[in-house]
């Protein structure tokens, strides 16, 4: 079977098809990969998430006439600290990271390396993602919980969160699929397998199959996330969804 493979794309023009397909057919290596593409992104969600989380919910709630105004000095400089970090490049910013994930992780090369830089440039554009979430809700609504005298604690996780869910989600979901793309892009630095496959081996050696291998890959992985995301999405969107509707009232 691979004998004829290599013969047909050698007559479509292909270079170097032997190498290509022997390197494609080991199914072990490339489940190895796709592994070590998804990992990495999903650990720096989930770290993304425990730094942008918060702070896009201080973001609404500190500003001024939000439920728990702080400082305007302290506004500013956190919202001029996320703006920075989301203004810098990320192959840019996984430069000037690597001494962080040096120290941290104890080098700078690799697929865990990746999760540094990964986290720092994420978690600001999280932070936005939540910020934009949680403006989208009815202001009527927090002054309800307001005046029945719940606390701000209380209106952030049982007000605010659960009514925004479906937003949070779609938004968690696209930060899901742009750190999976910032981490092909890692493989400038030996990262995400998939994109180091694309770049080094596809780019790099004009091994044009495996490049366009890897972009199905990286294309499939994209759509299994986007799926997921509005399914989740929808079922927990009370406008469309009476079963959640019923559950909510009942808590």
């Amino acid at each position: 079977m691979a004998e004829h493979l290599i013969a047909l794309l050698e007559s479509w023009g292909i270079h170097k098809a032997a190498g290509q397909v022997e390197y494609l057919l080991d199914f072990p290596e490339v489940l190895g990969q796709i592994w070590e593409t998804v990992y990495a992104p999903a650990a720096a969600t989930l770290l993304a998430y425990v730094i942008g989380l918060p702070l896009g919910i201080l973001l609404v709630i500190g500003e001024e006439g939000g439920v728990r105004p702080l400082n305007r000095a302290v506004m500013r400089v956190l919202n001029i600290a996320v703006n920075l970090l989301r203004s810098i490049p990320f192959l840019i910013l996984m430069a000037l990271i690597m001494p962080l994930s040096r120290l941290i992780i104890g080098t700078s090369v690799g697929t865990v390396a990746t999760i540094v830089p990964l986290t720092v440039a994420a978690g600001p554009y999280v932070a936005r993602i939540v910020e934009i979430s949680l403006r989208e809700m009815d202001r009527g609504v927090i002054e309800a919980a307001q005046a029945m005298g719940c606390s701000p604690w209380q209106i952030v996780t049982k007000v605010m969160l659960p009514e925004c869910r479906p937003s949070l989600i779609n938004g968690a979901t696209n930060a899901a699929i742009t750190i999976l793309g910032y981490g092909a892009m890692s493989g400038a630095i030996g990262g995400g397998p998939l994109g180091a496959v694309a770049l080094l081996r596809g780019y790099g050696r004009t091994q044009l199959l495996s490049m366009y291998v890897a972009v199905i890959l990286l294309v499939i992985l994209v759509q299994i996330i986007q799926s997921i995301g509005t399914a989740w999405s929808v079922k927990t969107d009370r406008r469309i969804n009476p079963t959640e509707t019923k559950r909510s009232k009942r808590k």
